[in-house]
């Protein structure tokens, strides 16, 4: 009776589980849905009460990319993809060296240094963007795209904890047997790291790209107004304008689509790396 008894509760209690995971994961779904659905409509209007368009259209992804004297869509869409192919790889890099000095190098005030980017990683990133402004104006890299890269890029080196776990998890006798056979610091990290730490690689070039893709604050801040440095979160915001938004919301809804595409194909393609990356960095060094 009592093993009938816990087996009952068991089934129970994992059916009430999945129950309330469906739930969440239909309330999580809905607004993409929302998007993907009112992409395809042909009828004018914004905010309407309806799911399912009356009409149905393709025009809305093609007048992305044909209409562009008012919203320049595929010049923002270039322009996120340059900001952040050029970031994931510059953060990547500039992340897993300083990564791999604090997991296996010895030097004076390691901790100190550790400490002290730890603890100012806590504050907000928005709380610099005046200083980050009043710096980069004085040198002619405001209101660029380039300017975003270097925002992007200066503190990465702050995120080092993830990969500098994993690093941890790799046995320190491999650097000591290259040691042995003459191999300098650079030869370790390229050579015997790099090769056996390819899911926290992908999981950095994940991050690192995803970041800047759908990055609104600092884009807007830095592109002040001109449009033709926008990224495409601050380009569709242009959308819903009070005086754009009955015209063009469908198509902010269309080009809202169009910038998950990139993301959700990188996450299910990597989706493997991406898992063993942050369990591999969970580890505590």
């Amino acid at each position: 009776m009592r093993k009938s008894s816990q087996k009952v509760n068991r089934i129970v209690g994992n059916t009430l589980t999945y129950i309330i995971l469906v739930i969440i994961s239909i309330l999580w779904l809905l607004p993409f849905l929302y998007l993907l659905l009112q992409s395809f409509r042909g009828e004018p209007g914004a905010w309407v009460g309806y799911l399912l368009p009356k009409q149905w259209t393709f025009d809305n992804y093609i007048k992305l990319f044909t209409e562009t004297d008012k919203f320049n869509f595929p010049r923002w869409y270039l322009n996120t993809f340059i900001i952040a192919a050029v970031t994931c790889v510059v953060q990547t890099i500039l992340t897993l060296m300083v990564s791999y000095a604090f997991s296996r190098l010895r030097f004076k005030g390691k901790k100190l240094y550790m400490n002290l980017i730890l603890i100012l990683g806590m504050f907000p990133g928005f709380l610099s963007m005046i200083a980050i402004y009043h710096l980069l104006k004085p040198l002619g890299l405001n209101n660029n795209i380039f300017s975003l890269i270097l925002v992007y890029c200066g503190g990465s080196a702050m995120g080092y904890y993830i990969s500098k776990g994993y690093f941890d998890t790799i046995p320190y006798s491999l650097d000591e047997a290259a040691k042995i056979d003459g191999a300098s610091a650079n030869t370790i990290f390229f050579r015997v790291i790099m090769p056996l730490a390819k899911p926290i690689v992908i999981y950095m070039l994940l991050m690192a790209f995803v970041g800047p893709w759908g990055d609104f604050m600092f884009a807007s801040f830095i592109a002040n107004g001109n449009q033709e440095q926008f990224n495409v979160a601050v380009g569709l915001q242009a959308f819903l304008s009070p005086e754009s938004r009955y015209t063009y919301f469908t198509r902010f809804c269309a080009g809202g689509v169009l910038v998950s595409v990139p993301i959700t194909i990188l996450f299910f393609w990597l989706q493997r790396y991406y898992v063993e990356g942050i369990t591999g960095g969970s580890v505590k060094g």
